[in-house]
């Protein structure tokens, strides 16, 4: 810190001038080109953290719906390919029965 310090006292320039001059630009213009770009530029550092979260979340919307086709697709299938299942699936949701079925509905 101490170096960090000697380098802004014009004092101590001495026959270095020229070079401690270019170094205190050097670290001003420095400063702020990182100020510009991770804050006050549009693509700012806050704004790549965001979309980075916003992008797992999708990835994992993206993962959970795949799951859910995937069922989905078993489950056509299954009926497709089954009167058994179909009509289960119909008594099951849609309440359909036989003629002489006791028919109870439960609401949830």
């Amino acid at each position: 810190m101490g170096k960090f310090k000697d380098i802004w006292d014009t004092g101590k320039d001495g026959g270095n001038a020229e070079k401690r001059s270019f170094v205190r630009y050097a670290i001003v213009a420095t400063t702020i080109f990182v100020v510009m770009v991770g804050f006050v530029n549009q693509n700012n550092i806050v704004r790549w953290i965001k979309a980075g979260f916003e992008i797992r979340n999708q990835e994992r919307l993206i993962e959970r719906y795949s799951a859910e086709i995937k069922d989905m697709d078993s489950q056509i299938h299954g009926l497709t390919h089954s009167k058994d299942s179909l009509e289960q699936f119909a008594r099951e949701n849609f309440g359909f029965a036989e003629p002489g079925d006791d028919v109870y509905i439960i609401e949830k």
